[in-house]
């Protein structure tokens, strides 16, 4: 069965949201994140915005610099939210098999579908996508009015590069026998799993684009360590990597950044409060509980810190959670100066179920 992948990228989500909820903003800088008087980052930019060097998570400050004419508003995750579950309720109104990476972007296999119309060789499996694509792009525009990008290919890998091959509105196809060809002129820093630290030694090595992995003589796993055979099969564009359909919880948290650093006991407890009960809400609506606390730090010159414990027993409650925070931020000696974020988490979750089985053979 030809494999057809899709990859649908909303074009400046959150502030495209702002855009057409508010025509006054329309074809202005929007910056959605903390005001830049405020410690904060910017959560998303207008294209209007990023012509100005002004993108996802840097510092607002600096985003302020950059663009002294923009327009910054609050986000609003609920809107997002909201809107997030329309979009991909068409989608899956296609047929297709969905597995969506955020709010604003998801893999979509249409292999099925589209060999259930006849179709069975893989280029004119991709070519059939096509109009699946544009009537998608179509409804999102007329039905929600905002615009996506979708890029079809017949692996994640280059079906993410194909859809932000053309933003905004983009719609792109890789032939598999063109797909050496497109690699070729991307930076490394393309291709999944290439973060900072790999492109820069790639880059000390001489190798500045996918074409360059392509020509490389030696082992790759001499620069990139056991990641080397992978790397060197996704600069020929070749992934068999599935889509992922799992929707189990792995982890909770919550975050706080304060707009001056502190060190004030009654301030960190209050946050570590308000963060307790919001992860045990989110505990009770997915019926989980949890085995494992952790504490995030960040001092202001940005050293961050992690800790965690681990208990037996699983708990659900705020208050254990707080408890067991403020416990751990005293034994591990963490506010010894004052503190850029706070942070709380939870992991090593059970299902509601299983934590009952756990009291009934274990009883207190």
């Amino acid at each position: 069965m030809p494999r057809v992948i899709l990859h649908l990228d909303m074009d400046a989500f959150y502030a495209s949201v702002e855009q057409r909820d508010d025509p006054a903003l329309r074809g202005r800088p929007v910056i959605v994140g903390s005001p830049p008087d405020q410690r904060g980052v910017v959560a998303a930019a207008s294209y209007e915005a990023r012509k100005f060097g002004v993108h996802s998570a840097m510092p607002s400050r600096t985003a302020g610099r950059l663009c002294p004419d923009g327009v910054f508003v609050q986000p609003r995750m609920d809107r997002y939210r909201e809107e997030s579950r329309e979009i991909f309720r068409r989608v899956r109104d296609t047929g297709v098999v969905v597995e969506q990476v955020s709010v604003d972007e998801a893999y979509l296999d249409a292999s099925v579908l589209l060999t259930q119309t006849g179709v069975e060789d893989p280029e004119a499996a991709l070519l059939a996508a096509l109009p699946l694509a544009r009537g998608l792009k179509e409804r999102i525009q007329t039905e929600r009015g905002l615009t996506a990008s979708i890029g079809i290919a017949s692996n994640k890998l280059l079906a993410k590069l194909a859809s932000d091959f053309r933003k905004p509105d983009g719609l792109t196809l890789i032939p598999d026998r063109d797909r050496a060809a497109f690699l070729r002129p991307l930076p490394c820093r393309a291709l999944h799993g290439v973060g900072a630290v790999t492109a820069d030694v790639l880059a000390k090595a001489g190798l500045h684009t996918i074409g360059d992995l392509q020509d490389y003589p030696g082992d790759l796993r001499s620069l990139a360590g056991s990641f080397g055979p992978t790397l060197k099969r996704y600069a020929f564009g070749d992934d068999d990597r599935p889509l992922d359909l799992g929707e189990t919880v792995k982890s909770i948290s919550s975050e706080n950044t304060f707009l001056n650093d502190t060190a004030d006991r009654p301030t960190l407890r209050a946050c570590l409060r308000e963060q307790a009960d919001e992860i045990a809400g989110k505990l009770q609506r997915h019926q989980l509980a949890a085995r494992t606390v952790q504490v995030k730090v960040r001092y202001g010159d940005f050293t961050t810190l992690t800790r965690q414990h681990s208990t037996q027993a699983p708990f659900t409650e705020a208050l254990d959670l707080y408890r067991m925070a403020c416990w751990l931020l005293a034994r591990e000696q963490l506010v010894h100066r004052p503190l850029r974020l706070l942070g709380l988490g939870v992991s090593n979750l059970l299902e509601v179920q299983a934590v009952q089985l756990h009291l009934n053979l274990h009883p207190q």
